[in-house]
């Protein structure tokens, strides 16, 4: 007997507001709904992706990341459910599924991962910072749609879009060592949310390894979106060409490499990466003429390369055909037993090439001291907003409902300093900057503009 993709628990909320009185609208509809007016999804328009949001209103943002994200996500889902023999019956739920890609970022601070590191440096003894444990915060707390008896239920979605948020089934540690990384999973608050979010859409609490098959999905439509629309937007920006790309440095090319090998687990070196940057951009250069001289084909393989960075037709044709390359090679793992947790993945070949772009990028960007300098003064910008308000009195500098939230853990000092950080990271790059020249300027600023 085929076994049901969605059942009874993954349409139940934590808080029983009863069903949809409209029979058009189902849950996840519902659910699709509360996110697209929260607060948080919002201020993703006021977070940096890639190059800093004052740069310029051209380049991707969080939010233009994260719809992008959604459309191949809802992509990857129709094809599917229109060749896969178990979803051609019990189909994804594409509304879900686009739900899911809109808010895999909302936990994501101001400043992008030097917001989040500095965060987390700052939350070492309070249970540490992480954007995906954030996010589930948000979800289920921090956003004011529903509350009950002065309990906050944030948005107060389906189990099954809570679970959707849940890319890593980890809990983050109350307490680390000083120069301990990052760790990646939810927090300790958020412990028995998750277990209820399990017991309703798995019926267990003691799955290895917990990912429903929309948080798959969602995982591999963002990696295809870092990999092609950011690498867009430094090919717009001029700021790497392919030319620089396939001439890149070994040791930009070997750390590359590392990255690749220690996320796919295959193992990879300079040479590698230079190969699957070749077969990339192969293309942009199959009608320079071999026979030229040395001169001649310098100028005409430059000639090209700058084609791309000029022209909007070659850049938008070049990430299109690698979305579609990407969309047209995933593939299934479905579990049986419990559909919910089916896997979905890129095949091999696919994945490298996803993975090489993904870290190429990535790398190429933070090693350039065009960017190094915003780096470092979001990184310092947040710690010192954070060290300010975080002071035993400083609590007079948040807002009203904020401060309200801080005086009533009162006692608990990793509460009240949780409560910081979910007012430091919910800020955009213009409001922390704002916020900060507020406290340290000696330009006026007016004390009759609120918080």
């Amino acid at each position: 007997m085929i076994k049901k993709l969605y059942e009874e628990g993954d349409f139940k909320r934590r808080f029983d507001e009863g069903h949809s009185k409209d029979p058009s609208r189902n849950e996840f509809f519902r659910d699709y709904g509360r996110v697209i007016h929260s607060a948080s999804f919002r201020r993703l328009q006021g977070k940096t992706q890639v190059f800093p949001v004052n740069e310029s209103d051209f380049f991707r943002n969080r939010l233009t990341h994260s719809l992008e994200v959604s459309q191949i996500a809802e992509g990857i889902a129709e094809k599917l459910n229109y060749e896969h023999e178990y979803f051609k019956t019990q189909k994804l739920d594409t509304k879900l599924i686009t739900t899911a890609a809109l808010i895999h970022d909302l936990g994501h601070p101001p400043f992008g991962h030097n917001g989040e590191r500095a965060l987390d440096d700052a939350m070492l003894r309070h249970g540490g910072f992480e954007g995906n444990a954030q996010t589930l915060r948000i979800l289920s707390n921090n956003e004011k749609k529903v509350r009950d008896d002065n309990v906050a239920f944030g948005l107060n979605l389906t189990y099954r879009t809570l679970a959707a948020a849940i890319k890593y089934d980890n809990e983050i540690p109350r307490s680390r060592r000083d120069g301990e990384g990052l760790v990646k999973g939810y927090y300790e608050s958020e412990k028995k949310i998750v277990k209820k979010i399990k017991k309703n859409v798995s019926k267990s609490t003691h799955e290895k390894s917990f990912k429903t098959v929309e948080c798959y999905i969602m995982d591999i439509a963002d990696d295809i979106a870092y990999s092609t629309f950011d690498l867009e937007d430094c090919f717009k920006a001029g700021f790497v060409t392919p030319l620089d790309i396939i001439s890149s440095s070994e040791e930009l090319l070997s750390a590359v490499a590392k990255k690749v090998t220690d996320t796919i687990g295959n193992t990879f070196d300079a040479q590698d990466i230079l190969g699957v940057l070749y077969e990339i951009f192969s293309s942009l250069f199959s009608e320079v003429d071999k026979q030229s001289d040395a001169t001649v084909l310098a100028s005409r393989y430059y000639a090209a390369s700058r084609k791309l960075i000029r022209d909007g037709f070659y850049r938008t044709g070049l990430s299109s055909q690698l979305v579609k390359e990407a969309i047209m090679s995933i593939q299934v793992e479905l579990n049986e037993d419990k559909p919910a947790l089916s896997r979905v993945f890129l095949n091999k070949d696919s994945r490298i090439k996803v993975e090489v772009l993904k870290q190429f990028t990535y790398l190429k960007t933070i090693h350039s001291s065009l960017v190094k300098i915003p780096e470092y003064r979001g990184y310092e910008l947040i710690r010192n907003l954070f060290s300010a308000l975080s002071d035993k009195k400083s609590f007079l500098l948040l807002p009203d409902d904020v401060r309200t939230l801080y005086q009533a853990t009162s006692g608990d000092f990793s509460k009240q300093m949780r409560i910081v950080c979910d007012f430091v990271s919910g800020m955009t790059d213009r409001y922390a900057v704002e916020f900060y020249g507020r406290l340290h300027s000696d330009s006026a600023q007016s004390m009759f503009k609120p918080l």
